[in-house]
């Protein structure tokens, strides 16, 4: 497997959406079409070790991914809580919260493809915790599925040999 870390991320195309700066924080406008959703959660719950289930910290449509114990090695900040490393948000929304490196953080931010939770903003959840827009179209698909790879990859921890 490559590093998870390395990335090279297209700009996002035009602006960013609206979203809601308070909790929940959500996308408001710019939401997906609910086939691209499905096939990015199809593909979330495809990874080795995911168990699909409820988020522990959003609204109750949103389903997360939580990392088998066995191999969460990832450190304290590549969760939200317990090993729930992403999750997405109800059809009418779209949008991810998911952990990312630092590096993949500052790069996600500045192409245009995410956006610090508001609780991070604050220096109340780990600056690791970001909004990840959901995506218009598949090019944008592929985009976001690399950046839940490399948050899988996160939690996951350093590979052993």
């Amino acid at each position: 497997m490559t590093d998870e870390t390395a990335t090279s991320l297209p700009t996002r195309s035009g602006s960013r959406p609206t979203t809601a700066l308070t909790m929940p924080h959500q996308q408001l406008d710019q939401t997906p079409p609910v086939a691209l959703q499905e096939e990015l959660w199809r593909r979330m719950t495809g990874l080795k070790g995911v168990r699909a289930g409820q988020s522990n910290v959003s609204l109750p449509e949103t389903r997360a991914l939580h990392l088998d114990q066995d191999i969460a090695h990832g450190p304290a900040n590549a969760y939200m809580v317990g090993t729930e490393f992403a999750h997405l948000h109800g059809a009418r929304d779209g949008s991810l919260h998911a952990m990312l490196p630092a590096e993949t953080v500052a790069e996600a931010i500045s192409k245009g493809w995410a956006e610090s939770h508001p609780l991070a903003s604050r220096g109340i959840a780990p600056p690791t915790l970001v909004m990840l827009f959901g995506p218009r179209d598949e090019a944008e698909l592929e985009t976001i599925w690399q950046l839940i790879l490399i948050s899988y990859g996160f939690a996951r921890g350093p590979s052993e040999s």
